[in-house]
């Protein structure tokens, strides 16, 4: 398949578009020098639209758009409540966890562990997740992200690496944070519409004179066991999603970890205006999860019929591309692109973030620079000391170079690591899992257990590796859903008793909240309450 003149031009118009607008948002007021808090947390000035649309635009890329919809082809809709519980589980986020970590100023996760455990899980976490987004993160978005490009475009897979990941990089470089979210409002609506765009297209096509709805209605008669929700320990796929576990069981403590402790996540929230604005912006990144199935799930299923026998999974998205029309195909290509770069862009920056202010920042410490433990600086560079002035400088530098050096490393891992990797999607998940359930534990315990000592976080990470990489080696059939359940309950009980064991010093807590209150507005709660029914109604139909 190629791109025509039309869909060359769409493209290259959205590139520029995009970029020209990265930088334009990206622009410093007169006499204000790029500090810290402007680079990492867009000044702690983001709105609740661009909160909600970073969220999706940062978690929506190719790993979903080409993973989940290749998971759709193999398993069908039943990979979709990794979308619909995770619009559940930013609820309770937003209620729950954003409180404390905006009360306390966190700006980064690995922040949070010192301030509430102490200096050393806060160095071990940092270059665990410095390893997580370089590694399988960012790598997958632009392995991903290339099969698309070179199935539409017929571009060169290796240069399709290559020029995402380049074009990512630049295009938040100048801004960092700010750049990246301003921007995400148009990528999210772009995605959006191009979605569905493809959906319908595809659904149209197979039902011919009966439209998009005979389409659908064609599939569910020919392919009923792709609508299987809760899959029977019967289905092939059981091992993928494990029936009601999706529901109670494993699938929570992927999402908490996820949504909840996730640096390149939850930086969006963290840069919120006000516990308001972080709260609305997440109500509104959930309702757009219940719409994610319809843009990339439905297509995977639409390719059984449209190209059954395709090599590959992953390819099922590309391949339903070739159906759209010459200048509708430039618009849901560049949509695509929109997500590659929106969600790549977000990783860099989140890597840059970490490296710089949990690692470079702790242990090379400029003389004289009041930079303060733990805390990011504020206010503008011009009514700061020199000294300070210049260290703001040197952290930003730092973190533009961190985020180059975290893209050519990932250029060039790419192909190793998942070149052989049928399902994608499911690879990262597996994966991932052996470390979430170690994460939740120290997370959860932090927040809400003033006993939690440091010893105990330690333990339950160190105890997540340990009994997954045994779980997955002695009991192979266990479903890896169930395993992070299991894992995760091992690794809690480790953790209380470890804390119970050794000394509590209350000292090294310095996290506040006895006056953290969780109280929501009303549109908040009308909200939430319209996610939950929605949840049931979907799941009641496709039980």
């Amino acid at each position: 398949m190629q791109l025509a003149t039309i869909d060359i031009v769409v493209l290259i118009a959205y590139a520029i578009g995009i970029f020209a607008l990265a930088q334009y948002v990206s622009r410093e007021k007169a006499g204000h020098q790029k500090d810290t808090s402007d680079y990492f947390l867009a000044s702690k000035s983001l709105p609740w639209w661009a909160i909600g649309a970073s969220l999706i635009a940062a978690n929506i890329s190719a790993e979903q758009i080409v993973g989940m919809s290749g998971s759709g082809y193999v398993i069908g809709l039943a990979i979709a409540s990794y979308e619909w519980m995770a619009a559940l589980t930013l609820l309770i986020v937003g209620k729950f966890f954003l409180p404390i970590f905006l009360r306390n100023g966190i700006y980064t996760m690995p922040q949070f562990l010192e301030q509430r455990f102490g200096r050393n899980i806060r160095t071990l976490m940092a270059i665990f997740w410095l390893a997580l987004y370089v590694f399988v993160n960012l790598t997958s978005i632009i392995w991903l992200g290339s099969i698309a490009v070179n199935r539409v475009a017929g571009v060169n897979q290796d240069v399709a690496i290559v020029g995402l990941g380049a074009f990512a990089l630049l295009y938040q470089l100048k801004g960092g944070l700010k750049a990246v979210a301003l921007t995400d409002i148009v990528q999210v609506t772009l995605l959006v519409m191009g979605g569905l765009l493809v959906s319908g297209i595809t659904l149209n096509e197979i039902g011919g004179e009966a439209g998009i709805i005979g389409g659908f209605s064609t599939l569910l008669q020919r392919l009923p066991e792709h609508f299987d929700m809760i899959l029977s320990p019967e289905s092939p796929h059981y091992k993928e999603l494990p029936g009601i576990s999706v529901l109670i069981g494993g699938m929570w403590i992927a999402n908490l970890s996820y949504w909840g402790f996730n640096q390149y996540i939850i930086q969006r929230a963290l840069a919120a205006k006000n516990i308001a604005e972080a709260q609305k912006g997440v109500v509104f990144a959930a309702y757009l999860k219940l719409l994610m199935p319809l843009i990339v799930v439905v297509p995977g299923i639409a390719a059984v019929i449209l190209a059954p026998g395709l090599e590959k999974p992953d390819q099922a998205y590309p391949t339903m591309l070739s159906y759209l029309p010459a200048g509708i195909l430039g618009l849901v290509f560049s949509a695509l692109v929109a997500a590659i770069i929106a969600s790549t862009a977000s990783k860099i920056n989140s890597i840059a973030t970490i490296f710089t202010l949990d690692l470079y920042a702790k242990f090379k410490r400029a003389p004289g620079a009041p930079v303060p433990e733990g805390d990011v600086a504020d206010g503008t560079v011009s009514t700061k000391d020199p000294a300070q002035a210049e260290r703001e400088r040197e952290l930003v530098l730092v973190g533009r170079i961190a985020a180059a050096v975290s893209v050519v490393i990932a250029i060039l891992v790419a192909r190793p690591l998942l070149g052989k990797s049928d399902q994608a999607f499911q690879f990262i998940q597996e994966f991932t899992g052996f470390f979430t359930p170690g994460i939740v534990v120290m997370f959860m315990l932090g927040l809400f257990w003033k006993r939690a000592t440091e010893g105990g976080a330690i333990a339950a990470a160190v105890a997540s590796v340990l009994l997954s990489f045994l779980g997955k080696t002695l009991l192979p059939d266990l479903p890896f859903m169930d395993r992070m359940g299991l894992v995760f309950l091992a690794s809690l009980a480790l953790a209380v008793v470890v804390s119970l064991l050794t000394p509590h010093r209350a000292d090294k807590n310095i996290i506040v909240t006895r006056d953290v209150s969780y109280a929501t507005t009303a549109s908040f709660n009308i909200a939430s309450i319209g996610v939950v029914v929605i949840l049931i109604a979907l799941y009641g139909t496709y039980w």
